[in-house]
């Protein structure tokens, strides 16, 4: 049903359910975790009128014993992804145990299925979700228009190297340029203007 997806990690598509609407994923090296990406598989959506409340946990070097669990954001049929900064978060901060398992030695990410007008009133831990999506996605699409030009840039030929080849079709460099440049501008402006 839910899936989670670390930076230069193996995707985690095998929850351990440890009640009927409780679901875990063990994260090992915590430490070296800036994001986590949750999101459903599209196999089994929520049942109608519930979504997924989103909880981190590490171990807790305040109290050097067990861990606290922090509500990251939540998930549903209608936002069925979602990127959490956990790098921020603070120690010792946080809400009781819902999942029954806690484990002093790795982090875990925690989905609690739950009503959505139960979700609406939830506020998740500061630094971790709304900020933290659209600093990520517009940092995401940024490095990605550098990385299209500068490949597409990398196979530019003036007019004169050109060679006939009726199976391919020309791009003015200038055309690329010019959308990568309005892209970015609109994208500094209003990250959210691609949701419209």
């Amino acid at each position: 049903m839910f899936g989670c997806l670390v930076a230069g990690r193996l995707v985690q598509t095998e929850a351990t359910q440890v009640a009927a609407d409780k679901f875990v994923f063990n994260l090992l090296d915590y430490e070296n975790v800036n994001h986590v990406v949750v999101f459903m598989l599209g196999t089994v959506p929520f049942p109608a009128g519930t979504g997924g409340a989103v909880y981190f946990s590490f171990p807790d070097p305040v109290s050097g014993t067990g861990s606290v669990w922090q509500l990251l954001g939540f998930i549903t049929n209608d936002k069925p992804s979602a990127i959490f900064r956990i790098s921020g978060l603070k120690a010792g901060e946080g809400g009781a145990n819902l999942f029954g398992s806690s484990s002093s030695s790795v982090a875990q990410v925690g989905v609690s299925v739950e009503p959505l007008d139960q979700l609406a009133q939830q506020v998740p831990v500061s630094g971790s979700s709304s900020v933290a999506v659209a600093d990520s996605f517009l940092q995401f699409a940024q490095k990605t228009l550098d990385s299209l030009y500068n490949f597409a840039s990398s196979f530019a030929v003036t007019q004169a190297q050109m060679t006939l080849n009726p199976s391919e079709t020309f791009i003015p460099s200038s055309c690329v340029l010019k959308w990568y440049e309005n892209f970015r501008r609109r994208l500094g402006q209003n990250p959210n203007f691609w949701k419209t």
